[in-house]
């Protein structure tokens, strides 16, 4: 800026000479005022200075802050038997169960959640955390594979569920199980009322249709056909709800269709929603005080005076004579 304004002013000064001689000139234009002009262009640096300054928001001092919070603790047992891979709904069972899964966990405030993944036996794919991003990124991963028995028993994941639930002064601790609902074991409904005995409240989310579907078999992620029994016949694999709405009973929860996602997804997002919160973490920290304010503040000062001043000398600027001008015609 200030070489732009040294140009204009040689360019200025160049002109009027070509025009007439600077004695002239100053009989002409005696209002004209170099100075004034250097105090503009000096105002509008200083604002602009000060508003980038403001941009960069400096800091000073020190505020202590206090963050709580409050939340219950939500963990989802998801079933990856082999059953979930049928695709009686689309694109199959467990696909469905993790997009439910998923669209809870984004609907959670604060809440605490954890994952558990089960089949013929439960493995802990997360422990009960805050962090939900991490929680849908484990639960991507959620397959088969990740069990080393197949089958469906879900009291293994009520057995494990138990061990997620550290906080004793919690009193609104949840479970979600989803799962075709294809159970193998007698003592499920025995774990499920010790569960329910200890305040846990379970929710069961049944997804796959009555009719069922046969179980698909891959091999390099490429099909090589559906799964048989011992006489060679295709197995078709259908949801039990009645072992599902029979678990919700027992843990004082709900039995919930899950093959419309919406449908899950907003009776438990709501559930949670309405759920008593306890505090469970409490978190003091040192923050600086913002000062932008103030660099705003002179920034828009300095560019209010250099639109109110004129290029003109002023009435008591002429007789202050800074540049000596009486002397010079003397």
């Amino acid at each position: 800026m200030i070489v732009i304004f040294l140009l204009v002013l040689w360019w200025k000064k160049r002109s009027q000479k070509k025009f007439a001689n600077l004695e002239l000139l100053k009989k002409l234009a005696p209002n004209t005022s170099t100075f004034k002009a250097t105090l503009k262009l000096l105002m509008l640096i200083l604002g602009i200075s000060f508003l980038i300054l403001a941009l960069v928001n400096p800091k000073m001092g020190s505020k202590l802050k206090t963050v709580k919070r409050e939340g219950v603790d939500v963990v989802f047992a998801l079933d990856v038997s082999r059953s979930m891979l049928a695709e009686d709904i689309a694109p199959n069972r467990l696909e469905k169960a993790k997009q439910i899964i998923s669209k809870i966990i984004d609907n959670l405030g604060s809440d605490r959640v954890g994952v558990i993944i089960y089949a013929g036996n439960s493995y802990p794919l997360l422990p009960i955390t805050t962090d939900h991003a991490a929680a849908n990124m484990f639960l991507q991963n959620a397959n088969p594979d990740l069990v080393s028995s197949q089958g469906t028993a879900i009291n293994e994941a009520l057995e494990l569920a138990k061990t997620y639930y550290n906080n004793d002064e919690q009193t609104n601790r949840f479970l979600v199980i989803i799962s075709d609902g294809e159970d193998h074991q007698e003592e499920t409904r025995q774990v499920a009322q010790n569960l329910s005995n200890e305040g846990v409240k379970v929710y069961t989310v049944g997804v796959g249709t009555e009719k069922g579907g046969p179980i698909p078999m891959r091999l390099n992620g490429s099909m090589i056909g559906y799964k048989k029994d011992n006489k060679g016949e295709t197995v078709i694999t259908k949801r039990n709800s009645t072992v599902l709405q029979d678990i919700a009973d027992i843990g004082n929860g709900k039995y919930i269709d899950g093959n419309l996602t919406e449908n899950p997804v907003n009776e438990i997002s709501e559930i949670m929603a309405n759920a008593q919160k306890n505090e469970f973490e409490t978190k003091q920290f040192s923050d600086y005080k913002d000062q932008f304010q103030w660099f705003l503040g002179f920034g828009f000062l300095f560019l209010l005076l250099d639109v109110f001043l004129f290029e003109k000398k002023t009435k008591w600027l002429k007789k202050v004579d800074l540049f000596n001008e009486e002397e010079t015609k003397k």
